[in-house]
């Protein structure tokens, strides 16, 4: 495969150490792995690098993966102020690419991953653009934007039992089949493994409420029909935190008409929890498909 210029030869690569089969994994910084094409992956809110662990060890045959933890999420740097808006966690994404020496890199987000992953589109940073089950397709202020800000703010409480539960919480199986309720359809698809670091990454989210605060009072998306990125939209048919049916009218309506609509069948909001392959795939095909039409930056 052909150098990329835009790589930097020394970036550091911080990945996820083997650990005892009894012990709690490890917080970390980013997955960084693989070699080829540049790909930065974007967790959802309150999730972390961890959820991309299977999808990003398919990809780095053909991709040098970059996963970073968003600002005040579990292994994340802290965010600082009352607020954390979108813009915010895309300037400190935009940052690390800067360190990477990746000008520009194919991009794939979840959830708020998505949402911030059109903000560095906007900014010139995306070679590509996967969005899964992205965020950020309500009006300000609006019922929409409203109703999954309470269902939010909802769990605030839960999250307080939670850490004060300690390894009770997390090891319960309640717990832990309230936590794939929520982020999958097919919990028996989803290791241990995935449902654990999905629950402690929510339980040492420190910016729920920042975040939330910053996503009501920062201004919405733009026109989503001015994205001259390559995009490719992946909706989760069972999607329980954001149904299709309100959340994604928007992406659907606005993106490029040479934007890919698919649904993903018998998945949940976070899909590459149970359906790793098939969510690789969808990005790697992307990337590729696109290569042709890729201008010089």
């Amino acid at each position: 495969m052909s150098s990329d210029p835009t790589k930097s030869k020394s970036a550091p690569r911080v990945g996820v150490r083997p650990t005892p089969p009894d012990a709690h994994p490890a917080p970390i910084t980013a997955l960084h792995t693989g070699s080829g094409d540049p790909l930065l992956l974007l967790h959802g809110f309150m999730m972390s690098p961890h959820c991309w662990e299977q999808t990003a060890a398919r990809l780095s045959a053909q991709c040098e993966v970059f996963a970073p933890a968003f600002l005040g999420h579990w292994g994340g740097a802290s965010a600082e102020g009352r607020t954390a808006d979108v813009h915010a966690l895309a300037d400190h994404v935009e940052a690390q690419l800067d360190e990477l020496g990746w000008r520009t890199c194919h991009i794939a987000g979840n959830s708020l991953g998505g949402w911030v992953g059109v903000e560095l589109a906007r900014r010139g940073r995306a070679r590509t653009l996967t969005l899964i089950a992205p965020a950020g397709g309500w009006h300000i202020p609006s019922l929409a934007q409203f109703t999954i800000a309470a269902k939010f703010f909802s769990l605030v409480p839960v999250l307080a039992i939670g850490k004060r539960l300690g390894d009770f919480g997390i090891k319960n199986p309640i717990a832990r089949r309230f936590a794939l309720l929520w982020l999958s359809k097919n919990a028996a698809a989803v290791s241990r493994r995935d449902a654990t670091t999905a629950i402690l990454a929510a339980l040492h989210c420190d910016s729920v409420v920042s975040t939330l605060l910053g996503s009501m009072r920062g201004p919405e998306q733009a026109d989503l029909s001015t994205l001259t990125t390559p995009v490719r939209l992946l909706l989760s048919e069972y999607d329980r935190v954001i149904p299709n049916r309100v959340y994604a009218r928007r992406y659907l309506k606005e993106l490029p008409p040479s934007a890919d609509r698919i649904l993903v069948n018998n998945v949940g909001h976070v899909p590459m929890l149970e359906a790793p392959d098939r969510i690789a795939t969808l990005i790697a095909e992307h990337v590729y498909a696109s290569r042709n039409r890729l201008r010089a930056v």
